[in-house]
């Protein structure tokens, strides 16, 4: 394994259980570029779709997986997703979207190909990447792995929450089912099933607030500096 002068942080997890806003917010406090995975898999959904491409057609998928221009540009919010030159960061949170990545996220090839654009942006370290196999299989050798879960009500509650927040008709019923869904697909997958490493800190965020549990995350990585 190569030393790495700061350390890749690898935060694993089901939706809604805070991923996006403990990892952006860690990152930010220790000065680390910030990487969502989960965003990627998304894009990749995005773009097939506007180019028309069928969902089910995993080649198809898996070539515009392979061929995509993804950045990540920080922002005052902490970054804006650009796929080939366009500013999607809004785009990709639909809810379509969303059932859109959990489909094309278990064809092998499409994450092959976001595997080693994963390992490329977080070669040298120092940064915070979460997603959903980040400990177990894009980066084994993180310095820090972190497995965040929630209470399946809980989490259910949190998406409906910031769907409604951005004007999307859905009831929590079709939330908590969806979530349900997307845990079995996520669990069940043959390609990089969504599992906790054995060595990271599994940290149960149902009644912990966003700020306490930033707080024990960064305690544990200066324990182990």
């Amino acid at each position: 394994m190569v030393a790495r002068a700061r350390p890749v942080i690898a935060i694993d997890g089901p939706v809604g259980a805070g991923k996006s806003t403990i990892a952006r917010l860690l990152a930010q406090r220790l000065g680390f570029r910030y990487v969502d995975t989960g965003a990627m898999y998304r894009s990749v959904a995005w773009r097939a779709a506007a180019l028309g491409i069928d969902l089910q057609a995993q080649e198809k998928v898996a070539q515009v997986a392979r061929t995509l221009r993804l950045e990540f540009v920080p922002a005052p919010e902490g970054q804006r997703v650009v796929v080939d030159g366009m500013d999607v960061s809004d785009a990709i949170r639909s809810p379509e979207v969303s059932e859109g990545a959990s489909v094309v996220s278990v064809y092998p090839e499409v994450r092959r190909a976001m595997v080693a654009l994963q390992r490329r942006m977080g070669a040298d370290g120092g940064v915070v990447m979460e997603g959903r196999d980040v400990g177990t299989v894009v980066f084994p050798d993180a310095e820090v792995k972190i497995f965040l879960d929630a209470s399946l009500d809980e989490r259910a509650r949190r998406r409906y929450e910031e769907l409604r927040a951005k004007g999307a008709a859905v009831s929590y019923d079709e939330v908590r089912v969806a979530l349900l869904e997307r845990d079995r697909r996520d669990v069940t997958r043959n390609h990089s099933p969504l599992r906790a490493a054995p060595d990271a800190l599994v940290i149960d965020s149902t009644t912990l607030s966003v700020g306490e549990v930033v707080e024990r995350i960064h305690r544990h990585v200066v324990s182990r500096r």
